[in-house]
């Protein structure tokens, strides 16, 4: 791999992996801290920049440096609608599509949650959710939608994780996947297309009612 796409996955990566809507604060990027991070020199993690803007992923504003992207409430909520279709139909693939052992894969990821006892595992279970909704993706075997939705992904990732720490998402999540899952395992294409589509629809809504912060 070039040191362009090196720092390209290396940048991406950390973006993901940042916490984007849990705080008010922009997040600035440093190109001599990156730099000296990397292990490379200023050309390509400028490169790297230069895509990542392409991108949408961050922005660079004359006197405030390079900022990392957060939407707005509005955005994010679109964004979640189109996420919605796509999953939905991702679950009806999977159903049709994915093997016994790829369905239980799905599956097996809450198989460590319990309803009562969630409030003590938010953490994991919000990287489960993600884990859980990627997989259903990747299951599909359509690689279009697979495309699409990683477009959205680091934003998606950021504000599932926010409203789960939040009010009452974590309980209504298990409860919608515990449908999910039921349409899995009852190979029941419609109803898993419906539960997953509502589950992330859902979403939409509490972000409209719950997340003036991201106004």
């Amino acid at each position: 791999m070039s040191f362009k796409a090196k720092a390209y996955q290396a940048l991406r990566h950390a973006i993901t992996q940042m916490d984007i809507y849990g705080h008010t604060e922009e997040i600035r990027l440093d190109e001599r801290q990156l730099c000296e991070a990397l292990g490379v020199s200023r050309t390509p993690v400028r490169e790297a920049m230069a895509l990542l803007e392409q991108e949408g992923f961050i922005r660079s504003q004359p006197r405030r440096g390079v900022l990392v992207v957060r939407k707005t409430k509005t955005e994010i909520i679109e964004m979640i609608m189109v996420c919605a279709a796509l999953e939905g139909m991702a679950a009806r693939l999977v159903v049709e599509r994915a093997s016994d052992e790829e369905l239980q894969a799905i599956i097996d990821t809450f198989a460590s949650f319990k309803a009562d006892e969630l409030t003590a595992h938010i953490p994991e279970y919000s990287d489960a959710n993600v884990s859980f909704h990627q997989k259903v993706v990747q299951a599909s075997g359509c690689a279009l939608i697979s495309e699409i939705t990683d477009r959205f992904f680091i934003h998606m990732r950021a504000i599932r994780r926010a409203t789960m720490q939040t009010g009452d998402r974590a309980d209504q999540s298990i409860h919608e996947h515990g449908e999910i899952i039921r349409a899995f395992q009852q190979r029941d294409p419609d109803l898993a297309e419906r539960s997953m589509r509502n589950h992330t629809l859902g979403l939409a809504h509490y972000v409209e009612k719950h997340c003036d912060f991201l106004d």
